[in-house]
């Protein structure tokens, strides 16, 4: 269903953060997550980097280099990450210490480039799954 409603409430739209906006807030609100967001790739001449986006929940980190953290290794690999427990990944990023269980997805354009990662994180250990995984990267196919 939320596959649904994503899809109803960005149609016809054009513009990325409006859409990411509401995509997050369709998320945040149905599912009831600690924190979920957007991270879009800025490319800059001296570097890359991943800058905050359009999110819900308590305040975040601003920048997170390429392969640093779960959002950064999401983007370096090119894959969805799941974490059932953060502090057990290397290098994780703590932006809050309530953060437990973490699911990165990465967004790509038409030409197959990871434009941004949509982050997810749970106050609650092992909270996603393959089933979570399958239904994001789905929603993510119609940005």
């Amino acid at each position: 269903m939320l596959y649904q409603q994503v899809s109803a409430l960005i149609e016809g739209e054009t513009d990325r953060v409006a859409i990411m906006a509401n995509v997050v807030a369709a998320i945040h609100e149905t599912m009831g997550f600690f924190w979920t967001g957007f991270y879009r790739v800025v490319q800059q001449p001296e570097k890359s980097e991943l800058l905050l986006g359009p999110f819900q929940g308590p305040v975040a980190c601003m920048h997170i280099g390429y392969g640093r953290g779960v959002c950064g290794t999401a983007w370096k690999e090119g894959k969805t990450i799941v974490v059932s427990d953060v502090e057990q990944f290397p290098g994780h990023i703590a932006c809050s210490s309530l953060s437990r269980s973490e699911i990165v997805v990465p967004l790509f354009d038409a030409q197959g480039t990871v434009v941004a990662v949509l982050d997810i994180d749970s106050k609650e250990l092992n909270t996603f799954d393959d089933t979570d995984r399958e239904g994001l990267e789905k929603i993510l196919t119609l940005l």
